[in-house]
């Protein structure tokens, strides 16, 4: 593990609430799950209709240690692993499923796991978790595997990208693009935020968790997507894994996605045609 320092640039001037907040800052973000549960229930239905669902196939013993698998029409291409946000504490794959909707059309399996929450487990547990989820979808899907996450999503796919994460050398060498979208890299200010009543983060903890304490594997792409008119701590956030990896990997960049803000980013995963399916499936 790189060193990393113990306290953080301004925080005796930076409201961490606030920092972390998005909603506040987002017209109709309240009514945004109903409308994700919506489409997702949609989604399920057709794939479900035309016997090109897998659900809720275990990873583990614990009640949401489950995943979903959507497979498009004809040979897959390979394993998209969507991993959800939800600052570790809420939400689970069925809030989701119709973010596989452009990764579907292009001819790529999506699986999409839901992880069990803090208090319940701490963070390092929900790694894990999504470590074990990965290695149970790739067993299911053949193929090069891509990896992408929102928000505490996006953090969970960057550790898997650490070089001390558990995934067994087979899958990491299936590993071929990884893409983290307006992720928390660096957990360190999470300890002064209300959530951390539930994650109970300590400085040891939250240094052990952030992926900007840890070598990459080399070798695996990383795309970090973040929108541009995202919060400036998701913006700092994202530059600063890139400026902490770019000297340890061949293939890592940024991209800011102009207009977009923590919840439109993500809605690129329903359209093929998109800059964020284009990017993830490495389509020119």
């Amino acid at each position: 593990m790189r060193d990393v320092v113990t306290d953080f640039s301004n925080s005796e001037f930076i409201d961490w609430n606030d920092a972390f907040e998005n909603g506040a800052y987002i017209p109709g973000a309240a009514l945004l799950p109903d409308k994700w549960a919506r489409l997702s229930a949609q989604l399920r239905d057709r794939q479900q209709a035309g016997g090109r669902m897998q659900a809720d196939i275990r990873y583990g013993e614990g009640e949401r240690q489950v995943l979903d698998i959507f497979h498009p029409e004809g040979e897959s291409c390979g394993l998209v692993v969507l991993v959800h946000g939800g600052y570790w504490l809420r939400f689970d794959k069925s809030n989701w499923s119709f973010l596989a909707e452009g990764c579907l059309a292009h001819g790529w399996s999506v699986a999409i796991p839901s992880y069990r929450l803090a208090p319940d487990v701490p963070i390092s547990d929900i790694t894990q978790d999504v470590a074990a989820a990965v290695q149970l979808a790739a067993q299911n899907v053949s193929g090069p595997i891509r990896l992408v996450g929102h928000s505490a999503g996006a953090h969970l796919v960057a550790r898997l990208l650490c070089a001390d994460q558990i995934l067994s050398e087979a899958v990491a060498a299936r590993l071929a693009h990884v893409v983290p979208v307006s992720g928390i890299f660096d957990l360190r200010p999470l300890q002064a935020n209300h959530m951390n009543e539930s994650l109970q983060l300590d400085l040891k903890q939250a240094v052990a968790e952030s992926p900007v304490a840890h070598q990459p594997r080399r070798a695996v792409p990383m795309t970090l997507w973040v929108g541009a008119e995202e919060r400036p701590e998701f913006l700092r956030q994202t530059r600063l894994l890139c400026e902490k990896w770019s000297a340890e990997m061949d293939h890592i960049h940024a991209c800011y996605e102009p207009g977009k803000n923590h919840f439109s980013v993500i809605d690129g995963l329903t359209r093929p045609d998109s800059a964020l399916v284009r990017a993830l499936l490495g389509i020119d």
